[in-house]
């Protein structure tokens, strides 16, 4: 039997929360820059918290225009500070309610600098570790990131996703792609289980590319999450997978 965790990205003001919530093992908390709000924040950990979910915080760019998926030309102090607040946020609300929070996994393209941003990555690192030492990490396989946690005794979880086709070097095909996108659950079922059986995944084009998963993320924002959530929670089993 393989294992592997579901994710999402939820209290985004999407409003599905109660739809995904029930069906994941694992969220991450939009924590009020590139969405969300404090009040939406708790909201959506009380609910988490209600299905037994393994808890995250879900920082991003301060950039609610873009959805944090623009990389923003800010001073490193000012990054620095603004992920501070969010974290600071996620832990606060966390511990009024008696939750420890279990990782913490960046957002949109501040995700994306930290595969392979040495400096970005550092930085990073550096204000999670203001916070918590023992926190856990979502960041994909062989990234920069993934080496800095592991080098600073943090753990960490790779995270693969169902919804999004990969590029030959592992990086995600953009969204301005017209083939960025799996909507299909079929299709999606098909390019997961090599992830999580095979450690391999097929890329766009065709070839077939080494990396390890341990939760796979389906994006909250994606149109028909719930159902892909629901597929997969009935054909996983069925493919000798557990959800955990």
């Amino acid at each position: 039997m393989f294992t592997i965790d579901l994710n999402a990205d939820v209290g985004e003001g999407v409003g599905n929360e109660e739809h995904l919530i029930p069906l994941l093992s694992s969220c991450n908390i939009a924590c009020g820059a590139h969405a969300g709000n404090p009040v939406l924040f708790e909201k959506t950990l009380i609910l988490a918290n209600s299905y037994n979910l393994r808890i995250g915080a879900h920082p991003g760019y301060p950039d609610k225009e873009n959805f944090g998926r623009v990389v923003m030309d800010i001073s490193e102090n000012d990054l620095k500070q603004c992920l501070s607040q969010q974290l600071n946020l996620a832990f606060k609300v966390a511990n009024r309610h008696g939750v420890n929070l279990h990782h913490i996994k960046a957002h949109g393209a501040l995700y994306n600098q930290l595969l392979d941003d040495y400096d970005m990555a550092a930085l990073f690192i550096k204000v999670v570790l203001e916070h918590s030492n023992t926190i856990g990490i979502y960041t994909p396989y062989n990234s920069v990131l993934a080496e800095l946690c592991q080098k600073n005794d943090l753990p960490v979880f790779f995270e693969g996703f169902a919804d999004r086709n990969y590029e030959k070097n592992l990086k995600l095909i953009s969204r301005k792609d017209v083939n960025a996108l799996i909507l299909n659950e079929e299709e999606i079922l098909a390019h997961i289980l090599p992830m999580i059986k095979e450690n391999r995944v097929k890329a766009l084009d065709n070839s077939f590319q080494e990396i390890k998963v341990n939760t796979l993320c389906v994006h909250g924002d994606t149109e028909n999450a719930h159902k892909i959530l629901q597929y997969l929670r009935t054909k996983l089993p069925e493919h000798h997978v557990q959800i955990r």
